[in-house]
């Protein structure tokens, strides 16, 4: 007897199944998965806005060049597309999962874990530049998280 099997259609596409609630992460991944979702939907204004009130002009406008690059590289040289929630979603999807992952271990000085969350997500060639912009846009989300932690910057 001859089984012919064949798998089941996933009715969420890949990266997008709920792994977790945003509410449990970090704050700086809880800022870095928010950002994401923002940036997707209306641009870079209220990111720059925020990051240049916590930061300062200078510092503000350099992090979110930052994470707008590290998004567009996300998405241009992606392994496949990337799965995001709307911006109101509580739900934390495997691929935004592996974006905070990827910020916070560039964050902290994680490299080798960074870059293999990064050969995860982009072409090998794009890991390295992934990494760099994650580390960038991660401290300064980590920067902007302990002046706002230390009541020094009122965000919206």
């Amino acid at each position: 007897m001859t089984s012919h099997f064949t798998p089941p259609t996933p009715c969420v596409p890949a990266g997008a199944a709920p792994v977790g609630l945003v509410t449990e992460l970090d704050p700086m991944s809880l800022l870095a998965v928010l950002y994401l979702r923002v940036w997707c939907d209306t641009g870079l204004t209220e990111i720059t806005r925020d990051l240049r009130l916590a930061l300062g002009d200078t510092h503000g406008k350099n992090a979110a060049t930052a994470f707008e690059a590290l998004c567009q590289t996300l998405l241009a040289t992606g392994r496949r597309p990337f799965m995001r929630h709307g911006s109101g979603c509580k739900c934390l999807g495997g691929d935004e999962a592996c974006f905070a992952q990827l910020i916070s271990a560039a964050a902290l000085g994680e490299r080798e874990d960074a870059l293999m969350l990064a050969m995860l997500m982009v072409r090998p060639d794009c890991a390295p530049h992934l990494v760099d912009l994650a580390q960038t846009s991660g401290l300064a989300l980590q920067r902007m998280h302990l002046r706002h932690a230390h009541g020094s910057v009122a965000l919206h």
